[in-house]
């Protein structure tokens, strides 16, 4: 999982492979998670229409995936 200060420091890098990975993810939702992970949870939870465990899960999969 990447550290909170990570998520947020490398966000604007992050964003854009955020954004191709859940394409349901708006500029505005992007703006508003601003490397906040539990921001970034409930955007999924609410974009997707999953519960909290299988954003956590989607999420970490994610992070698994940057290479940060």
């Amino acid at each position: 999982m990447l550290n909170e200060d990570i998520l947020k420091g490398k966000w604007k890098q992050i964003k854009g492979a955020a954004q191709k990975k859940w394409g349901k993810l708006t500029d505005d939702d992007l703006d508003q998670i601003n490397g906040d992970r539990e921001v970034f949870l409930g955007r999924l939870q609410e974009n997707y229409g999953v519960a909290r465990e299988e954003a956590e899960n989607m999420l970490e999969e994610f992070e698994r995936d940057q290479s940060f």
